[in-house]
């Protein structure tokens, strides 16, 4: 009698260490998913960003040496456009980061109508490190949630 209830709560706690660990397994699965669908979102967002800084540097350029800037602002508008659905990842899967995010996207829009190549050069410069302050605060939240 003494055997079989050792045998019995032997088989129970394996049964629940083995559904502890599967358990963990499961979230830490779940965790890495998550994370690797983040980092995506924020890498096409960030190539999205650059691409777009691109055009607007071309288009602004010409725009301000007078010259035809008609194909640079349908480039434009469709890097412009390319920035949506990364954007829109980016705030389902980072809520932490939605800020940074929306910020990096602002100064890249930013680049329209400036005054000079210089303040261009400038924007461009903000935009550039707006794009980094992103990819940094991700990677804090990401080391964060580990």
């Amino acid at each position: 009698m003494g055997q079989t209830l050792i045998a019995i709560l032997g088989t129970l706690a394996g049964v629940a260490l083995t559904s502890l660990f599967q358990a963990r397994t499961d979230r830490t699965a779940r965790t890495d998913a998550r994370r690797a669908d983040g980092l995506a979102a924020v890498e096409a967002l960030v190539a999205a960003l650059a691409d777009h800084r691109r055009a607007m540097w071309v288009r602004e350029d010409l725009r301000l040496r007078g010259e035809d800037w008609t194909e640079a602002r349908t480039a434009s508008h469709a890097t412009r456009s390319a920035i949506t659905a990364p954007l829109l990842r980016v705030q389902m899967l980072l809520p932490a980061v939605i800020a940074d995010a929306q910020a990096a996207v602002q100064a890249a829009y930013d680049l329209r109508g400036a005054l000079s190549t210089t303040a261009l050069a400038q924007r461009r410069t903000e935009a550039i490190t707006a794009s980094d302050a992103l990819v940094s605060a991700v990677g804090g939240h990401l080391a964060r949630v580990r």
